[in-house]
Formats: structure tokens, sequence, C-alpha cells
């Protein structure tokens, strides 16, 4: 059974930091990350530069591989592969990551992962191959 804190076990990197993205909901096999869009966020033509989005793919699908239930027995990874689908320009100002892990072993895993914005539209989407860091 999830924990309903398990999203406050994490704190953000320094990076995720900067950017505002929130670690929403955690569990095992599925992690949500969120980010209210920016002015420092967007590209010359004014929509969420590709990096965003790439971002929080790569976060959402690391988390939703690492769950232990335990916030004393944390577990990390290391991206091995990260493929990323840009599908559309968000129409709302909040994207939103969800991302499950698909499969794996011991040391690697796999994940796949979208970004939708507030209105639901999917924005990108994209898939990973994690290794555990022991």
């Amino acid at each position: 059974m999830p924990d309903d804190r398990a999203a406050d076990w994490e704190r953000p990197s320094p990076w995720g930091q900067h950017i505002g993205m929130q670690l929403t909901d955690w569990q095992a096999d599925h992690a949500r990350v969120e980010i209210t869009l920016a002015a420092f966020t967007r590209n010359r033509h004014g929509a969420p530069h590709g990096g965003v989005h790439a971002t929080l793919l790569d976060t959402a699908m690391g988390f939703a591989g690492c769950y232990t239930g335990d916030p004393d027995r944390r577990q990390m990874c290391l991206t091995l592969n990260l493929s990323v689908n840009y599908l559309s320009r968000p129409q709302g100002q909040r994207l939103i990551a969800e991302a499950r892990k698909t499969g794996g072993g011991e040391s690697t895993f796999f994940a796949e992962g979208r970004v939708l914005d507030e209105t639901g539209a999917v924005i990108a989407s994209g898939t990973g191959v994690f290794r555990y860091r022991k």
C-alpha cells in the first residue's frame, strides 16, 4: 500500500528546485512530477524548452523505478538511455509528468512516461533505461 507522504521523502535536486519541480505522487512503479512554467523555462518561440520536457520525463521515470516504501532506504539510479517525443505545445501553464516502471531486473529497469498540461493535453512522451546505483 502506498504511503500518502511518500512524495515528501525526497526533496528536489538543486536543478529541480531552480526550475520549481515538485514530486507530487510516488509509489511502487509510479511517479508524478509537476512544474509551473516560468519565463526562463521557455524557448525563443515562447514554448517550454525541450529540456524541460526531458527533465520532467527523466525525473519521473527514474523515481518510478526507485520507490522502496521506506524513507530510510533510498534507492538511486542513473539514466542509461532517454528518448523523448515532442508532440504538441501546452495550452496551460503547468506541466505534469507521469511515469511508470515497465520492467527490468536486478541492476536495470525500464520506464515510460508522458507529459501533460493541466488541460489534459499530451505534450510529450518518452521511454528510458536506468541502472540502479548500489
